[in-house]
């Protein structure tokens, strides 16, 4: 029986982000350019972005580009950089009904990358399904280094006591702010860390490490992190009793 058939549609996540690890080593066994694997890892992004709206996804989340991944060779940031250019499909999203955001310290992005960006941004801003994110020239340690800055700067300005200042307060002053923590946080590629991903926001995110590449991370491979997720006791702190 396949994982799908064993899923409870009443249980999926409603948001599900992903490291999307392994390019440069399935094309390494391959043989190719780490280039190669990423052009490969585009295709599975689009595949997964499909499955998981079909599945009842609200938000899916998509370690992209880290802030540390600008220190690779220039040429291989270049391809990655053309890569995004390339494969922005705004026919999938819009045949999906998917909306498209991006997180993460922009500013370093070439201004034609941002532009296309902000193009689909604003051409699937009226979809109503599944909001896909990248996160792109993204950490968590820039995210909440931002989101210290933009709070001392309220309580400078006497618009907000710093007495007050809760959990609540750090959630709205994350990139993240328009949409809920993740429920599950997958990882491809065999690595078991957060590499700097969402690290505030995965403080109860059940996780699930695989050893597939992501580009042979297909629906079937996302169905069965699902079914995991779905096997799983979420207590938030609680006893089972409790729950």
């Amino acid at each position: 029986m396949q994982y799908l058939e064993q899923l409870d549609k009443k249980r999926i996540p409603s948001h599900i982000a992903i490291i999307m690890d392994g390019n440069g080593r399935w094309a390494k066994q391959r043989g190719q350019i780490r280039s190669f694997g990423h052009q490969a890892g585009a295709e599975t992004v689009h595949t997964i972005a499909e499955a998981s709206a079909r599945l009842g996804v609200k938000f899916l989340t998509l370690y992209t580009f880290s802030t540390e991944n600008w220190n690779r060779p220039v040429d291989e940031v270049a391809a990655l950089m053309s890569l995004l250019m390339d494969s922005i499909e705004e026919e999938t999203f819009m045949k999906n009904n998917i909306s498209f955001r991006i997180i993460g310290d922009t500013a370093k992005l070439p201004s034609n990358v941002l532009e296309r960006l902000e193009q689909c941004i604003e051409r699937t801003s009226n979809n109503t399904g599944m909001c896909l994110t990248l996160a792109l020239s993204y950490s968590s340690k820039w995210e909440l280094t931002e989101a210290v800055k933009q709070i001392a700067q309220e309580v400078m300005a006497h618009k907000l006591d710093p007495n007050t200042i809760d959990d609540k307060t750090i959630d709205s002053h994350l990139a993240t702010s328009y949409m809920p923590d993740p429920d599950l946080l997958i990882r491809t590629g065999g690595e078991i860390r957060l590499s700097n991903y969402l690290l505030w926001q995965c403080a109860y995110s059940e996780l699930y490490f695989c050893d597939t590449f992501w580009p042979d991370f297909g629906a079937e491979e996302l169905y069965k992190a699902v079914y995991d997720y779905q096997q799983r006791e979420r207590r938030f702190g609680k006893t089972s009793e409790q729950i």
